[in-house]
C-alpha cells in the first residue's frame, strides 16, 4: 500500500453504472467513502453492499458520498445495484487502473491458486480531498459500522 493518510486521493475518472463519467473531482468538498471490492454478486461483495446500503441514510445524514469501485462492467453494475437495490454509485475499473493508483490491485490466492485481483480496501477521502482513512484487509460483516464510525470522528 503506498497511499497513506492525509496524502491527496488520486484522480480518477471512471464510468458508474449508467456510463456516466464520474471524476473525484465531482466531489470536491464532500467527505468519500471510496471502497474497492472484487466482484460484483458474489458472497463478501454482496454482504459489504448491502451493510452500507442499510446504513446508507445515517452516511446521507453525515454528507457522505459513498462510492463502489470493481473491474466489473458498468452492466455488470447495473444488474448488481438493481438486484440488491443499492442507492450509490458503481464504479467500472475495468483495466484496473484506479485500482493500481490507489494500491490495491495485486496478488491473492483462491483455493491454493494465485491470481491477480482487488485487495477488499476503503478509503475515506475528506472534503478537502486527502485521505483521512484507509481500511485494508476489509472484512465485509461489520465495515460500513466501522467506516460509519470513522467518518463521524
Amino acid at each position: 500500500m503506498n497511499l497513506q493518510t492525509g496524502t491527496p486521493a488520486p484522480h480518477f475518472s471512471l464510468s458508474d453504472e449508467t456510463g456516466a463519467v464520474r471524476n473525484l473531482s465531482d466531489f470536491a468538498g464532500q467527505t468519500i467513502v471510496l471502497y474497492f471490492y472484487p466482484k460484483d454478486d458474489t458472497p463478501g461483495c454482496t454482504t459489504e453492499a448491502c451493510n452500507f446500503r442499510d446504513d446508507y441514510s445515517a452516511y446521507e445524514k453525515a454528507g457522505v458520498t459513498i462510492l463502489g469501485v470493481s473491474p466489473d462492467s458498468p452492466k455488470s453494475h447495473t444488474k448488481f445495484k438493481e438486484k440488491f437495490n443499492l442507492p450509490f454509485s458503481l464504479l467500472a475499473d475495468e483495466d484496473h487502473a484506479v485500482s493500481e493508483q490507489y494500491g490495491v490491485w495485486g496478488p491473492k490466492k483462491f483455493m491454493g491458486r494465485e491470481y491477480m485481483g482487488v485487495m477488499r480496501t476503503t478509503f475515506v477521502i475528506g472534503p478537502d480531498g486527502l485521505v483521512k482513512k484507509i481500511f485494508e484487509n476489509v472484512k465485509p460483516a461489520d465495515h460500513s459500522l466501522e467506516v460509519l464510525a470513522a467518518v463521524r470522528e
